[in-house]
């Protein structure tokens, strides 16, 4: 929101950013100071995961404004079906992967007009920041992100099913799938476990087992993230982790593994990456689209190490502008981290050639772009 704001100023927009905390009246992103702001007219909304769209009060006061209501989703649509089905008359909605583009014209192609994907962006490092070379970084591997007990997300269907139950045995038999083959969306594997159980459902209900579907998708993404980290835990890499919840993590009884801190500023993130050479990625889920952390990492001048997605490996390759790693032979994942380390010309190249590319076409900048272009387009 913050970079948004800066780029829409920069372009002549005035911007208002409200504060759904509900701070005090003489906070300026207050709602008495919203209702000041929009003694004017209001042309534009822009809200993250439905935030700020999808309750009665705000349809109703964007509907009253005849506001255009970009919505940019940052996590799979299957969590969002009831802003899906409500939301305010001009409503635009953004999707960071093109499988979720896709979904949301399949099941709810007669209440979203609109929708298109819009791949994440990165933060431009302020121009006067020193670059720390490469060899003198203070980490080795960095991973940022929260850290669950993936049972304790799957805990979540046990509290909608009974365990032992025909629902319950049912996503059990999902997130299997999914552990066994990493390519698999959370609607193609729900599709496909279905099937092996030789039920046949009603699209409504198709689509109420989708949401359901949730706590499967949080499962297979936290247990995909430990295994990668664990992976590299195991092999001795000097790994640093930052994020909510890795005080928990049972490889931290590794000498080699580290606590950088728990919740920090996203600012301070991106200070934090500027000092590291490996910036490690595990995608969550999102087999045809991206994550900021591999931008972020380009722009503050680490090697972005992840896995791949149909999206990524379009736009680009791995050993030139970035480094993969593959789910189905982490084996090799500790070479790669190697060669990385060991190789500094080869990871400098990966660091020049990639920041180039996201410099000139993903940063929030250019995001203010598609926005207005969007809008001007309609």
């Amino acid at each position: 929101a913050d970079e948004l704001e800066r780029e829409f100023q920069l372009r002549g927009h005035e911007v208002f950013i409200l504060d759904l905390n509900n701070p005090p009246k003489e906070n300026p992103h207050s709602y008495q100071h919203l209702m000041q702001f929009m003694v004017r007219k209001v042309d534009v909304v822009v809200c993250f995961d439905g935030i700020g769209c999808r309750d009665d009060l705000f349809i109703e006061i964007w509907d009253a404004s005849g506001a255009v209501v970009i919505d940019i989703l940052m996590d799979p649509p299957l969590r969002f079906h009831t802003t899906l089905e409500r939301h305010p008359a001009n409503y635009f909605l953004f999707c960071c992967d093109l499988e979720h583009v896709e979904y949301v014209k399949k099941y709810f192609g007669q209440t979203v007009p609109y929708v298109a994907f819009m791949p994440h962006a990165g933060v431009m490092p302020p121009q006067d920041m020193p670059v720390i070379p490469y060899a003198d970084r203070k980490y080795d591997v960095l991973f940022t992100g929260t850290y669950y007990h993936y049972q304790d997300r799957f805990a979540q269907i046990g509290q909608m099913f009974a365990e032992g139950s025909d629902m319950y045995r049912l996503y059990q038999r999902m997130f299997e799938n999914l552990v066994h083959d990493s390519s698999l969306t959370i609607e193609k594997a729900l599709l496909g476990t279905l099937e092996q159980f030789g039920w046949s459902v009603p699209e409504e209900m198709l689509k109420t087992m989708l949401r359901c579907s949730e706590a499967v998708d949080w499962t297979i993404r936290t247990w995909q993230r430990e295994t990668v980290i664990h992976t590299l835990a195991e092999a001795g890499t000097e790994l640093y982790l930052l994020g909510k919840g890795w005080q928990d993590y049972p490889g931290i009884r590794y000498p080699n593994v580290h606590v950088v801190d728990g919740w920090v500023h996203y600012g301070r993130t991106l200070e934090i990456t500027a000092e590291t050479r490996i910036s490690l990625n595990v995608m969550p889920w999102f087999k045809a689209g991206t994550h900021d952390r591999i931008f972020n990492a380009l722009l503050q001048r680490s090697v972005p190490l992840t896995d791949s997605s149909a999206w990524l490996s379009e736009n680009f390759t791995d050993g030139v502008d970035i480094a993969y790693y593959d789910l189905k032979n982490l084996e090799q994942l500790p070479v790669i981290v190697q060669r990385l380390l060991d190789d500094v010309p080869y990871a400098e190249g990966i660091i020049e050639r990639g920041y180039e590319k996201v410099a000139n076409n993903l940063t929030w900048s250019n995001c203010a772009e598609w926005i207005i272009a969007m809008i001007q387009g309609q």
